[in-house]
């Protein structure tokens, strides 16, 4: 696994190779920008970053593929949250590793607040949808 800067470094210049662009990734990098950013900056840069790495790997942002708002915005309010919970002091490197061990690392873990019908739609896919099963709260580790 790359280290997190060299990770964010090529996320953001669109380097990355699709291959290394998984959930984890998402995560980590989603963690990184949130943690220097805040979370309303963040999400701004995480936008237009993945809209770009997309592009770059031929990925088309469109309503059935590509970027997803809902999902980029539900997770930007989860690790934001996340990284709250540790001590200021605890490095960046230590917290992105416990997301990684935690319920947030689980690619269903968006399936506890909205339907499958409501999370993939277009609408969701363009922009933010509330959650329609519960409210959109960081689970228990």
């Amino acid at each position: 696994m790359r280290p997190l800067d060299e990770l964010v470094a090529a996320f953001r210049d669109a380097t990355l190779p699709r291959a290394e662009w998984t959930h984890t990734a998402h995560l980590r990098v989603g963690a990184w920008h949130v943690h220097h950013h805040g979370a309303t900056a963040a999400l701004a840069l995480l936008r237009e970053r993945i809209t770009r790495l997309n592009e770059r790997h031929g990925t088309v942002n469109s309503d059935t593929s590509g970027y997803h708002e809902t999902i980029t915005v539900a997770y930007v309010r989860l690790i934001d949250a996340f990284l709250a919970t540790f001590a200021p002091g605890v490095a960046l490197d230590a917290r992105a590793g416990a997301l990684l061990d935690g319920p947030l690392a689980d690619r269903a873990v968006l399936f506890r607040f909205w339907s499958r019908e409501a999370l993939l739609s277009v609408a969701a896919r363009r922009a933010w949808v509330e959650p329609d099963l519960a409210p959109l709260l960081l689970p228990p580790r």
